[in-house]
This record gives structure tokens, sequence and C-alpha cells, in this order.
């Protein structure tokens, strides 16, 4: 029997449906390029075409001129992208000819690593091993409960663990992967846990000990998904919005000043805040998680990549924090503990005036809304020196994780030794 016209539709939607859905997003011939701008002008086209192009992938943004922008090119806009800088005079330079390259390089490694079998740390891992991996931490340590964060939009789990050795002691929220793309930040979070568990480091036993940690490895779990299985490069949630369009950025989302600065409207920008804020089901329940523990939170870590920076609020406006000249000195104190294992440089300071204008985050909407004194958020390895840095060679877990977690003992000494725990009234 042949097929009606209404059953061909349906076989001819199906086919195309299981086409598109089997479609990998390649970088092939995709070229790198760092621009530096060096007038007010040429800073105004590069934000132009960050906010106007979905042919151009900002990997790094300048701030102001003389601050440089590595910037992704498709294959088909090469050609209007090298007439509007020659046009406005700015120079490039080309780092990079062939994208796509670094990641197959990426996806090899973990092929022939997972083969092995065992959950270790010099390896990238999709999100079913790292779930997988806390469940076994559950069954294993007497100290590790399993926790439900909130969901995604494709209704996976944030899943995390809360980790303490007694009661009372303050509590320590970390969070990564909130961005997709950045996978040295849910590498980093396991392996910070592994060490909470494992070290017998006494300084590392110190920490472990006497705070509670809630520590959540992925907490955008659908495009974390989406980056292994589509799209190495999608920062996003994947909430479909109208126009063929998805996601919205999860860490300018939150209800704390939102969308005012450092926010765009277009639902195809990398840098999109929702319709509104807490439109991503994802923030929104980790939100209402995080929130359900007030009191018991003393310290809110956010693990982010690339460029070695150590940030603390705000992002919404210049304006300091009531304790900013703490936060800056822990800052100081935590950046050069890091440094001393490997050499490995950060800068640091406010949001604001570190990086750029952000709003929304979740470090400051934990800080504003919450009183969570001790927010800060980690720009991990590499420097901003790099152009390849969300495809980190995961030979640099390990050195990565080593080295944040001696700075996280600073840290959270640091900000001890100032009484931020002392007053820890619900824990």
């Amino acid at each position: 029997m042949g097929l009606s016209v209404a059953g061909c539709v349906v076989a001819i939607c199906l086919c195309f449906g299981v086409a598109f859905g089997s479609e990998v997003a390649r970088y092939d011939n995709y070229r790198v390029y760092e621009v530096i701008p060096t007038s007010s002008s040429q800073l105004k086209l590069l934000n132009d075409l960050k906010q106007s192009s979905d042919s151009l992938i900002f990997l790094e943004s300048g701030t102001s001129v003389g601050v440089k922008f590595n910037i992704v090119v498709a294959p088909h806009k090469l050609a209007d992208f090298t007439e509007a800088l020659h046009n406005e005079g700015i120079r490039a330079r080309l780092l990079e000819t062939n994208m796509q390259k670094s990641i197959d390089e990426e996806k090899q490694q973990m092929v022939s690593k997972r083969a092995r079998g065992a959950f270790d740390f010099n390896n990238y891992y999709e999100l079913e091993d790292i779930h997988a991996w806390l469940d076994k931490l559950a069954n294993q340590y007497d100290q590790v409960e399993l926790l439900e964060g909130g969901h995604s939009y494709e209704n996976r789990s944030i899943k995390g663990v809360k980790v303490s050795y007694k009661s009372g002691n303050p509590g320590v929220f970390i969070e990564g992967g909130i961005h997709a793309r950045e996978w040295i930040s849910p590498a980093t979070v396991a392996y910070i846990l592994n060490e909470l568990l494992t070290s017998t480091d006494p300084k590392v036993r110190n920490i472990a000990e006497n705070f509670d940690w809630y520590m959540f490895p992925s907490v955008n779990p659908d495009g974390y998904v989406y980056t292994h299985k589509k799209d190495r490069l999608w920062r996003k949630t994947r909430t479909p919005y109208s126009g063929g369009c998805f996601g919205a950025d999860p860490n300018r989302n939150w209800d704390f000043h939102w969308a005012e600065q450092g926010t765009s409207s277009r639902c195809q920008s990398e840098t999109y805040g929702g319709p509104y804020a807490f439109s991503e089901v994802e923030t929104k329940t980790l939100s209402e998680f995080v929130a359900s523990l007030k009191g018991k939170i003393q310290a809110y870590i956010s693990f982010h990549s690339y460029s070695q920076l150590l940030l603390f609020p705000y992002g919404h406006t210049h304006e300091h924090t009531p304790n900013h000249n703490d936060l800056d000195e822990i800052a100081k104190a935590t950046v050069t503990s890091l440094a001393k294992r490997y050499g490995t440089k950060y800068k640091y300071g406010n949001i604001y005036d570190a990086i750029y204008p952000a709003s929304g985050a979740s470090v400051d909407w934990a800080y504003g809304t919450l009183d969570v004194k001790i927010a800060y958020t980690y720009e991990l390895r590499p420097g901003s020196g790099s152009w390849n840095g969300f495809v980190l060679p995961p030979k640099q877990i390990v050195p990565t994780g080593e080295e944040t977690l001696d700075s996280l003992v600073t840290l959270l000494e640091e900000s001890q030794k100032r009484g931020y725990y002392e007053n820890c009234k619900d824990c």
C-alpha cells in the first residue's frame, strides 16, 4: 500500500526530523582573530558586531580601548567581517584557521580515555557520568548526601551533594557549569569535591571538616549535554523561544538588578538575559533551593572560564559593596596563594571594573538578596593570552584543580580571620 498525501507529509517530516536531530554543529574553516580597538569608534563597531551578528562568536570581549577581542568568524561571514574592520582601520591578527581542529582533538582524547572506564580527573565527562559518580560518592561516604537543586527545561536534574562532617558548620555553596561550554568548571568542582573527601593535607582537611559543602558541578545540564552532543561552543540554556531561537544566558537571568547592564534583549545573543528575571527554570528552581538555605550559606563560589580572574560583586554598578575592602583584601591573598604552585597569575576586583558591567549574575544575587557577604566568581584557566580557553586540554584539569583548591583554602581562612562565619545562627 502506498502512503496517502498526509502520510507522506508526516513521513517526510519524520525523516527530516531524524536528519536534523542527528546534526552536529561543526566549525570547519571557522577562523579565530585577535582584534584590539585603538579608538572609541573602533570599540563601538566591535560591540555593535557582537550584538548584531549571529555568525560571529566572541570568545573574549574587550571592555575598553586597548583591550583585546577574540572572535570566531564563520567562513561565509569572513568577507563582511574583514571589510568592516578595514573600513574602520582596525587591524586583526589571525590566530587559527580551523576552529574544528581543536574540538576534534578534544573529542578524540575523550573517546580514548573513556574506554578505560574509571572516573578520573584526566578527562572531561558527560553529564550522566558526573551524576553517576555523585551517586557513587553518596553510597561510599556517610558524609555525602545527594541533593537536587532544581531541574532543567528538558527535565534533567540539577544534581549536587552536601558534604558535612559535623553539625553547626557554616555552609559554602559551589556552583559550576552555569555556562555550558566552560567544561573546566564542572571538572574543577568535581576535583575539589573529591579532595574534600580524600585529601590528607591538614589545610584541606580543616576546611573540609569545618564547613558544610553544597556542591553542584553542572547547574545548566541541558546546555552541558548540548555541548557534548550538538554544539561544543553553546553557552546558554535550551529553552525554546519564538523565531527558532533557543536559550538565555543563565548568568544574566537572576533577579537582582536584572537586565540593567551587560545584557542583551536579543534572543540570538549569547548574553540574552531572558524575557524576564528567572524566566529560565534552571535559575528559578536553583534560586529557590539556595534561598531555602538562607542563614546556612555563608559563602557562594561560582566557577567559570576563562581569563584567570577572581571577581566579586557588584556587576551592575561601579559603586562598591559595603565590605568591598574586605573582599578586595581576601581576593589579593587568594590569588597570591593560587600562584604559588604553578605560577598561574590571576587578576582580581569587583565585576564591573575588573571584567565588564554585567547584571543578573548568581553571585550578585546571593550577595544582594541572601546577604551572603563572601561571594566570588573564578574565571579559571587559561589566561587572556589564549584563544581556545573553552577547549582547554584535559591534561590541565588536575593542575587547575590543585591551584584552585590551594586558593580556596586561603579564601576561607582569610574570610574566617575577618569574622565572617562567627554569626552563623542557622548553621
